[in-house]
């Protein structure tokens, strides 16, 4: 009788954490083989950070070696949220049991997905502990120590929490469409509150004091202080502010990685920053 282990999920980045339930299934005397099968898009989820198709190819580069994993690309294939019950379905024509991984932080949604009733009658669920929630008699407990969380590291960006083998592209990846992602919640931010001639410079690795700079018009004197106003409301808490310098004619925000300059018209053609900027950015690494 042959018995795989289902663990899917986003693996949005793939980290230690996911290594770890992997080795703990392993050590499971039931289990023959373990799929490892990444969602093209989590069914409870509206967007990823990395597309599918590098999510599938970093999972396949740390496993690579491990004969008893195989990653699958049978949701990914799919170009659409694919339910678990559709999963283990496909695995049913090839193994005799399907046990589903989950994480104990999903127990209590588990009656949501879809065909719950069907889906629990064909697959049996291994259950990793998460968040000190308790794990009932009836699933399997997974012993394994570690807690990583893919939304852990997107928040912290430490590379020690990602496989060797990976760790720099996925770093490099993620710090990049991170910084990307509050760019453009900054624009918006700008934008919506009637800033003008909103430009934006990427000027990483170029020995600057940031990464990235952010200059804004704004239509008046008051207008300057109105539009810091709204930066502070509406970036906190996902921003910490580590300083501001401000005059009705000019403000600057220091995000750390990335600096905010809103400024009159006027001073902004008196002291043209773009040209810098724009000579900064474009300049060969």
């Amino acid at each position: 009788m042959s018995r795989v282990a289902l663990f899917g999920g986003s693996f949005d980045p793939p980290h230690n954490g996911h290594i770890a339930i992997v080795e703990a299934i392993k050590r499971l005397d039931f289990i023959d083989s373990i799929i490892i099968m990444p969602a093209f898009l989590n069914p409870f989820k509206t967007h990823s950070f990395a597309s599918a198709d590098l999510r599938l190819e970093w999972l396949r580069e740390i496993f690579k070696d491990d004969d008893m994993v195989e990653v699958s690309s049978f949701e990914v294939s799919k170009n659409r949220k694919v339910a678990t019950i559709e999963s283990v379905e496909h695995l049913r024509s090839s193994y005799d049991e399907v046990f589903v991984v989950i994480g104990a932080d999903n127990l209590a949604s588990l009656h949501k997905w879809s065909e719950y009733d069907r889906l629990s009658r064909l697959a049996s669920f291994i259950v990793a502990p998460r968040g000190g929630v308790r794990i009932p008699d009836e699933f399997i407990a997974l012993d394994v120590s570690s807690s990583d969380s893919s939304s852990e590291f997107r928040a912290s960006l430490s590379p020690a929490m990602l496989p060797d083998v990976v760790a720099g592209k996925i770093y490099r990846y993620y710090k990049d469409r991170i910084l990307q992602n509050r760019v453009e919640k900054i624009v918006e931010v700008l934008s919506n509150n009637k800033a003008e001639s909103v430009e934006v410079f990427d000027i990483k690795d170029r020995e600057y004091i940031a990464d990235s700079v952010v200059i804004a018009s704004s239509m008046g004197q008051k207008h300057t202080l109105a539009l810091l106003d709204h930066l502070r409301k509406e970036l906190k808490p996902a921003e910490q502010f580590l300083g501001s310098d401000e005059s009705e004619n000019w403000v600057v925000v220091d995000l750390g990685d990335i600096l905010i300059h809103i400024m009159t018209p006027e001073y902004r053609a008196k002291y043209d920053l773009e040209s810098f900027l724009s000579s900064l950015a474009n300049r060969a690494n």
